[in-house]
């Protein structure tokens, strides 16, 4: 498939605490790479990251999630991570992540699914659950967001989206889009190896400015600025129909995160019947990277409160 760049696997040797063989599915000439560890007969982890990371992101979750006995999954989404990346930045809106998402799930006919969100991951995740609830159990929200009538975009969103779209910016940094570094700064505790971090995030695209056309265009997508590839309508009827979902909802925060902040999850969670809410403290926007394991314990923990 022409426009089509994909990573060689030596940008991905040797990347800390991710010791995980790669999974690859094929279809419409494009190549999903996915984690797929445990037994196939567990229940189903699905680990769904949002923008600028990958599948990485959920390192420190995974271990404490298989040893609970979770199946879990991790795929990355297209333009990120080990699949395909489409060089035309038009390519990217958000209903074709939403699709290949079900397309994802029907192909590996994935049950009993505890999904668990973040960022970008949030509409594409739920809005699945939404569609195909006979295969969702649980759903576990993190730092993320559903577009509906009346939801303040924050301060935090709308800088992103302006630094992340404005080329006198990208051209300033010397990077289009340096992935590494945002996720490193905005980090709310220190990494012990922030340079084996950043160098993990910007792994996937291996110095091709060309590749980050998906790191480009999901800021670009969000829905107040850009309602029709932002998905705004299919997020705001998943919102709606969450109020009456029946099945376990457990929303998880990173307190220090002025992307999506305590105060909208608290909110969130207030809206959906029977919905915890927890933060945990010094994890920001990409809180997986700051405390997936202590993640994790919260999520085991709610868990066993309904088992």
């Amino acid at each position: 498939m022409e426009n089509v760049y994909r990573t060689p696997d030596e940008a991905f040797a040797n990347l800390p605490d991710f010791p995980y063989e790669p999974n690859y599915l094929e279809w419409d000439g494009l190549r999903t790479h996915y984690v797929d560890e445990g037994p196939k007969d567990a229940p189903v982890a699905l680990l769904l990251h949002g923008e600028p990371t990958w599948s990485y992101l959920y390192r420190k979750m995974v271990p404490p999630l298989l040893a609970a006995g979770y199946r879990c999954v991790a795929p990355d989404h297209i333009g990120f991570g080990r699949s395909d990346k489409i060089t035309d930045d038009k390519w990217y809106v958000i209903d074709r992540h939403i699709d290949r998402m079900a397309g994802f799930i029907e192909r590996l006919d994935l049950q009993n699914i505890t999904v668990v969100v973040q960022d970008w991951g949030g509409p594409i995740g739920l809005i699945n659950a939404i569609a195909m609830p006979e295969r969702f159990s649980r759903l576990v929200i993190l730092n993320t967001w559903l577009h509906h009538e009346g939801y303040e975009y924050s301060t935090g969103i709308r800088a992103w989206r302006d630094a992340a779209t404005n080329r006198h910016w990208l051209a300033w940094t010397r990077h289009d889009l340096p992935c590494g570094t945002i996720v490193r700064r905005s980090s709310a505790r220190p990494a012990i190896d922030p340079a084996a971090i950043e160098a993990a995030y910007e792994a996937p695209f291996e110095g091709s400015i060309a590749s980050k056309a998906g790191a480009r265009r999901f800021p670009w997508c969000i829905p107040f600025a850009e309602p029709e590839a932002g998905s705004a309508s299919r997020q705001a009827a998943a919102f709606e129909a969450l109020k009456q979902w029946q099945k376990p909802v457990n929303i998880i925060f990173g307190a220090s995160d002025p992307i999506f902040t305590p105060a909208w999850g608290q909110e969130w969670a207030d809206m959906i019947p029977g919905a915890t809410f927890d933060t945990i403290e010094r994890a920001g926007h990409f809180c997986q990277e700051d405390a997936g394991d202590e993640i994790a314990d919260k999520l085991l923990e709610r868990i066993a409160e309904t088992s």
